[in-house]
């Protein structure tokens, strides 16, 4: 379905509080320095069940005074990065708000059958257009026939996204007047000081010749995935929901990008994002503002080599490749990244095959188990949250689905990639 959304106004919203002059200069953290300069985005859709469906400017209006007030917590979101030298200014000049109104379909009609794409049309800002925009936040209102959709941008520079999801879920307790509201703690260049970093480019990865497809699988497909897993060495701890899906997707992918001329000497790798906030001594809240991710890197493999021990379609070395990563980013993991050798010593690792070809290396990132459906702004929870497209290839972010234990996979490939990708057997 090919949505029709006319932005209808544009204005900025700013703090309801001003920023104090102490807390006015934002330093950026060495690990979000080294953080892509995009941004990231997700939609939240809200179904109307009463009778009557509110006026945009009723929702409108109760969604700009409480953004308001979240905003003088998240402060460093209302300012403007300075992705050059490393910080934000905190001048309070505010954030993108837009309001939107959906012309050709009902709530309902676009939920039958969402595509990735589509979701674009959702947000304020484009995500590859940070290195030129400075703006920390943006959001737009997107009125339905039978609903709204919340589309937010934030910048990657700032925040990770489970930072983002703690930013609407405060918001969300402002609206609802929440007594007891949780405040974010600024402690991440505290943690992971800055670093004078030369001949990175900010912008790698981003790419726009590429595709975007959504699969989602439901919790009886993933604990046969699991069980399949285990079975097939006695005694192994069964994987984790992630984890066999990661396996499971990444031999896809290894498939797709195998040439019928294939170079038996390529490699593939694979790269997971981890939250760190839980190892951390001591750990840190959910609400710790930045990016506190580190990045696990699989052993390397040849593509023609036998990696699942006898059973094509198993993946079962590929878990355990899988998990011995991941296994890896713990507490000393995190004490080496606080000296910065850990993530630099990642890059020139990669940097130099990636670039003659000779790596193909996949990213995975998972918000399973993230509070996606805790964001209730007076309207009830959403009935699905989505991830528009991201600006990078070659990745996959694993979401919960709206149906318990199921999960969505938003995959990004080139185009002649997905075209193999989509048409696995397995798939």
């Amino acid at each position: 379905m090919n949505v029709q959304v006319e932005v209808i106004s544009k204005e900025i919203i700013k703090p309801s509080s001003p920023t104090p002059n102490p807390l006015r200069h934002y330093k950026l953290s060495f690990l979000d320095q080294l953080t892509p300069s995009s941004y990231t985005s997700l939609v939240f859709f809200y179904e109307f069940n009463g009778e009557t469906q509110p006026a945009i400017n009723e929702v409108s209006k109760h969604l700009k005074k409480s953004l308001a007030k979240v905003l003088t917590l998240f402060y460093p979101l209302a300012g403007r990065v300075k992705i050059d030298d490393h910080f934000v200014d905190c001048n309070d000049e505010g954030i993108a708000y837009l309001e939107a109104q959906v012309t050709n379909c009902r709530l309902c009609d676009f939920l039958n059958n969402p595509l990735p794409d589509e979701l674009n049309k959702f947000i304020p800002l484009a995500q590859d257009e940070h290195i030129a925009n400075e703006i920390s936040l943006g959001v737009q209102l997107n009125m339905f026939e039978g609903g709204f959709a919340i589309g937010l941008c934030t910048s990657h520079k700032l925040a990770d996204l489970l930072c983002m999801l703690m930013f609407t879920k405060t918001w969300a307790a402002i609206a609802r007047d929440e007594v007891e509201i949780q405040r974010p703690q600024f402690v991440s260049a505290t943690l992971f000081p800055p670093k004078g970093i030369t001949g990175y480019n900010w912008g790698a990865g981003i790419a726009a010749k590429k595709v975007t497809k959504r699969f989602v699988f439901d919790a009886s497909t993933i604990e046969d995935l699991r069980a399949k897993y285990t079975g097939l060495q006695n005694n192994e701890k069964q994987p984790s929901p992630v984890e066999a899906l990661s396996a499971f997707m990444w031999r896809r992918f290894v498939g797709a990008t195998k040439d019928d001329r294939a170079d038996e000497n390529k490699l593939h790798s694979l790269i997971h994002s981890v939250d760190l906030r839980p190892l951390i001594d001591p750990p840190l809240s959910p609400y710790s503002f930045g990016n506190i991710y580190g990045n696990s890197l699989t052993a390397p493999f040849l593509s023609s080599g036998d990696d699942d021990d006898g059973d094509q379609e198993s993946s079962y070395g590929m878990v355990r490749r899988v998990r011995e990563a991941i296994s890896k980013i713990d507490k000393d993991f995190v004490k080496r990244l606080q000296h910065g050798d850990e993530q630099l010593s990642l890059i020139g690792r990669l940097a130099p095959s990636a670039s003659k070809g000779e790596v193909v290396t996949s990213y995975h990132s998972s918000l399973c188990q993230f509070p996606l459906y805790d964001n209730d702004f007076g309207w009830a929870r959403p009935i699905w949250v989505s991830l528009p497209p991201l600006p990078v290839k070659d990745i996959i972010v694993f979401l919960d689905s709206k149906e318990p234990g199921g999960v969505e996979a938003y995959v990004s490939l080139a185009k002649e990639v997905m075209t193999k990708f989509e048409s696995d057997t397995f798939l």
